[in-house]
């Protein structure tokens, strides 16, 4: 394993970053295999057509995945973190490393490292720090625990641009859930302001405020991408804060933006799920430049008689 561009990186999980992380791997040559519970039946087909054209091995549980990886790669919703080490453990190769890249509490990921450490494999947490898509494989890590340091320069070599937080497990992901209070509260925020400042016509006014007690911000085209991403991947970051509530719990404070937070993002996702914005993974999903058109799709649920 001396070089990681020999390496087998097994990834648990298929959806947006697996897949993306499949494609900068496969393009430098790296063998990819990947595991998701979503590859089975019809629902699978667009994941298992993507695999097929990427060159990525797909694998039909987590044991097989986990037999056959140098790097096991954990990239899944945050309630399935430790499942997926419970999973996974017994299968690990020894000495083989398992990259945690979830957005879950330190209490979670320390849940996780110890059911893959005492079969003998080296677990390392990973913190996330800003959006996948605009930097793929380069998107900055935050790596914590007892390999994070022997790990860092063999995933760099990988494309991955990590640096090493602590040797002590749950700083990195404590700092990526202090975070996610701001960054996954200021998404619901920005949604819950700017649809009531839409209701009351008041969105340009509030705007050019915001921009004037904050202008280095451009609020039109953060609010568009925004609202994108929540109704897109709403679920997702639901699960992720409420991981922040627990963390926040853990600290001795009660999380109600966290809890806010939570229900607000939630929501959202429950109206992409029922047809709000359209069918998924049609051309026009979540893709409008203009906020004001989610919103009034948002206004005309909650309030269809005005």
């Amino acid at each position: 394993m001396t070089d990681p561009l020999r390496w087998c990186v097994g990834l648990v999980g298929y959806g947006e970053v697996g897949r993306i992380l499949a494609e900068d791997l496969r393009a430098r040559g790296v063998t990819v295999h990947a595991f998701d519970l979503k590859l089975a039946g019809e629902s699978g087909a667009a994941l298992r057509a993507h695999a097929a054209a990427q060159g990525v091995v797909l694998r039909s549980s987590h044991a097989t995945l986990a037999a056959h990886a140098d790097l096991v790669v954990s990239a899944v919703t945050a309630s399935q973190t430790v499942a997926v080490a419970q999973a996974c453990g017994p299968h690990v190769r020894r000495d083989s490393y398992f990259l945690d890249v979830n957005s879950a509490s330190p209490g979670a990921k320390q849940r996780a490292a110890a059911l893959i450490d005492v079969e003998g494999g080296r677990y390392v947490e990973a913190a996330v720090m800003t959006s996948i898509p605009p930097h793929r494989l380069r998107v900055p890590l935050l790596l914590g625990g007892a390999f994070a340091a022997e790990l860092s320069p063999l995933v760099n070599a990988l494309g991955f641009s990590s640096t090493v937080a602590s040797e002590r497990l749950g700083v990195a992901s404590a700092t990526k859930m202090c975070r996610s209070v701001m960054v996954k509260g200021l998404e619901a925020m920005v949604i819950e302001s700017f649809t009531t400042a839409r209701h009351y016509g008041v969105e340009d006014a509030v705007i050019a405020s915001l921009h004037e007690t904050f202008p280095g911000i451009d609020w039109e085209k953060q609010a568009a991408y925004f609202f994108q991403r929540v109704i897109e991947h709403g679920r997702r970051r639901s699960e992720e804060v409420r991981e922040v509530a627990v963390t926040v719990h853990d600290a001795g404070l009660t999380p109600w933006s966290a809890f806010g937070t939570a229900e607000r993002q939630g929501w959202v996702a429950d109206l992409a799920d029922a047809g709000l914005f359209g069918p998924r993974g049609t051309p026009g999903f979540a893709r409008s430049a203009d906020w004001r058109t989610e919103a009034d799709r948002l206004l005309g649920h909650v309030k269809p008689q005005d």
